[in-house]
């Protein structure tokens, strides 16, 4: 059931900002407690060429939050994308150190520099609608399976790794192209198109905020996209104007599920779906069956402590 995000007590920030970071392993741990300490839970991604994540909590502490990290040197002008959610969407809080914020494998990428040209999505209509514009989503093949722009290629990669090799597959139809991609966020799409210019194309677009921005801004009976965006969170799914999507999650596979998915005699919650049946075994199946036995009596309980901050 789409839940409205008018009057919900959950606020969710989507954020990234590719920046250079020389000491981000200091940030680590007082960015952990600031967040715990105001029961702001979520993920938060460090490294040297910047932080990206997705974080919960009170209205407040989110501003607090994002006003302590526009506050840190290289920090001021994070992407932010505001949504709701009607419980906390996340189970604990998380900062990492990683190599990149978004992991491609390609060395010498600096998407802060050398980012292909931002596109506000009042303007991605007209650009994805030139014929002479070839729209690729930048999203693994799960996320894409339950909504995308319309006419927009999938790469079918199951990680942001295999995009690189995508791109070289298919250089012969990206040459002469105007070049425009999108993501969730905006931060996968900003770090391919500089990838891209690097290989010597020049008409290379993204869409500024992604996705999220994009169901936020534009009018439904305006939009091209199609079916619904996939979020990284216990929502599973947004729809236009960021209300809560009605695609849910096999607790199995992780892959997310339509209303005909779920609608399969394969689809068991929490034990199987579609897309893993065939790829598990009866031992696997009868594991998660317990799994979901404990996760529900634990739910009855209302005992989820054992996965907080």
């Amino acid at each position: 059931m789409t839940i409205s995000t008018h009057d919900q007590p959950v606020r969710v920030a989507a954020l990234y900002r590719f920046a250079r970071l020389d000491a981000f392993e200091a940030l680590r741990e007082p960015l952990a407690a600031f967040c715990c300490g105001r029961g702001i839970k979520g993920t938060l991604l460090l490294a040297h060429e910047g932080i990206n994540g997705t974080v919960a909590g009170s209205e407040a502490d989110i501003a607090a939050l994002i006003d302590h990290l526009e506050a840190i040197d290289g920090l001021a002008g994070l992407e932010v994308k505001y949504s709701s959610a009607a419980a906390m969407p996340f189970h604990r809080m998380k900062v990492r150190l990683k190599r990149e914020i978004v992991t491609m494998g390609v060395r010498d990428i600096d998407p802060a520099t050398s980012a292909g040209t931002y596109v506000a999505p009042a303007d991605w209509n007209a650009l994805i609608s030139d014929a002479d514009t070839i729209v690729i989503d930048t999203r693994n093949a799960y996320e894409v399976s339950i909504g995308s722009f319309k006419g927009a290629v999938d790469p079918a990669t199951s990680s942001f790794r295999e995009f690189p090799a995508w791109v070289e597959r298919h250089r012969a139809e990206l040459d002469g192209r105007k070049i425009a991609m999108f993501c969730t966020g905006g931060i996968r799409c900003e770090k391919a198109t500089a990838y891209v210019k690097s290989l010597g194309f020049e008409n290379v677009f993204h869409l500024k905020g992604g996705i999220l921005r994009y169901l936020e801004e534009m009018p439904a009976e305006q939009s091209l996209w199609q079916g619904e965006c996939f979020v990284f969170d216990e929502r599973v799914s947004v729809s236009h104007g960021l209300n809560e999507g009605e695609a849910e999650l096999c607790r199995a596979c992780r892959h997310p599920l339509t209303g005909h998915d779920l609608l399969s005699p394969h689809y068991v919650a929490g034990i199987s779906c579609p897309h893993c049946f065939d790829a598990r075994s009866d031992e696997d199946r009868t594991r998660y069956a317990e799994r979901q036995r404990q996760v529900e009596l634990a739910e009855a309980r209302g005992d989820r402590s054992h996965i907080g901050c």
